[in-house]
């Protein structure tokens, strides 16, 4: 409705006052949508373009996971481990595995571990190459997705030589892994490693330091650190809001023994703890502590620690003894109690729980998931922003469907 003003002009035809008032809109956005990550419902409650409210809908990847895990073997519920976070499958096995080792005092051997260290590594590696890639399809860059997902196809071809899968792997299980490294693996492994390193500065250049990214990623999405805390973030999100915390290092011994003796600094923004013997891009003078941009960083950085990491492995794996697995029998009856460990997933800390009541198959088991707690901080980091800013937040978080929903 337009109205006239009330200066002193007001009997002027030319001067007109346009009274603008807009309504609420509820937008779906999602469940098909290529910025969700997955198979996620957000729906939104916009004010023109200004978004007040945001409540993810999740569930449309449930596949009952834990409840299938209480009528199968501990081994024969790896596979399904695989299932939930799918873009690091390896990562998966390992905290299943340790929880299981744990309830049975089970010791591996020391080749066992430092061959666990590279295949873990190896895996974040290539998770952290994928939420590069579709980070920059959010924000509407296609050329680092294809180079992301071209040495992706370099790591996935390792890890089909050690287990014969490229996607959902199985490989390491209760008492070590399935099998040993072939041979001349970990020359090819150093190989991908020496021709990784120098394209981690390509990366920065079509992202970290692009003028768009930084202006669609810097000062947006903004969560302190004690928000992060309060809704349970951890990984790269947490890292990302300044808070020093790496189960590899703060986690339980079943897990931190893994990496007793590795050197290696938590990537943690706040305190600018970085890999050394390595060149990094300037932060952006617009970017805030625990906005967008920091979370993608600490990500980038995390491979620079990973390949270090790596390299330590391999080095240690070589000169270790003991085999590639402690035999485990796939009937092998549980001892009774309870048992629960989280371990340094790429996307944060994921858990697992299990209790026996002394039967081969567990009588509970529940997975904790990391997504699952970053996601639940979008409505708080959505709020205020502009519609064209969620895929950029959501994207941020890094999520996977497979291990919310499971």
């Amino acid at each position: 409705m337009a109205t006239q003003t009330g200066t002193a002009f007001a009997d002027d035809p030319r001067i007109i006052e346009y009274d603008v008032r807009t309504d609420e809109m509820l937008i779906n956005m999602g469940p098909q949508h290529p910025s969700t990550h997955g198979v996620l419902r957000l729906v939104l409650r916009t004010d023109g373009e200004i978004v007040s409210e945001a409540v993810p809908h999740i569930g449309y990847l449930h596949r009952c996971a834990e409840k299938i895990g209480e009528n199968l073997a501990p081994r024969q519920f790896v596979p399904y481990t695989d299932r939930m976070d799918y873009l690091a499958g390896m990562n998966m096995n390992l905290g299943w595995a340790l929880a299981v080792e744990k309830l049975m005092n089970l010791e591996i051997p020391e080749k066992a571990k430092h061959l666990r260290v590279i295949i873990a590594e190896m895996n974040r590696i290539a998770s952290h190459l994928v939420g590069m890639g579709t980070y920059g399809l959010d924000l509407g860059s296609f050329s680092p997705f294809l180079y992301a997902f071209r040495e992706r196809e370099k790591i996935l071809d390792l890890f089909e030589e050690a287990c014969g899968a490229r996607l959902t792997y199985s490989y390491l299980t209760v008492g070590g892994a399935t099998h040993d490294l072939p041979a001349t693996w970990l020359e090819k492994c150093e190989a991908f490693l020496d021709q990784l390193l120098p394209v981690i500065t390509e990366y920065h250049t079509l992202l970290t330091t692009n003028a768009i990214f930084v202006r669609r990623a810097a000062n947006i999405g903004v969560m302190s650190a004690a928000t992060a805390i309060d809704f349970g973030c951890t990984g790269p999100v947490l890292r990302g809001s300044g808070v020093d915390q790496d189960l590899r290092r703060d986690g339980e011994q079943w897990y931190t023994e893994m990496y007793d003796g590795y050197a290696f600094e938590v990537i943690v923004e706040k305190d600018g703890h970085y890999p050394k013997d390595h060149e990094y891009p300037a932060i952006p003078k617009t970017a805030v502590l625990g906005d967008c941009w920091h979370r993608f960083y600490v990500r980038m950085l995390e491979v620079i620690q990973s390949i270090d990491l790596v390299r330590q492995a391999i080095d240690r794996y070589r000169t270790a003894t003991g085999s590639h697995c402690v035999p485990v029998k796939l009937n092998q009856k549980l001892p009774k109690g309870e048992a629960y460990l989280e371990t340094e997933c790429p996307k944060g800390q994921m858990g697992f729980f299990i209790v026996s009541r002394g039967e081969a198959i567990p009588w509970r088991v529940r997975a904790r998931s990391s997504c699952f707690s970053n996601l639940s901080v979008t409505h708080e980091l959505c709020r205020g922003c502009l519609l064209a800013d969620v895929p950029a937040i959501v994207g941020s978080l890094d999520i996977v469907m497979g291990e919310i929903d499971r």
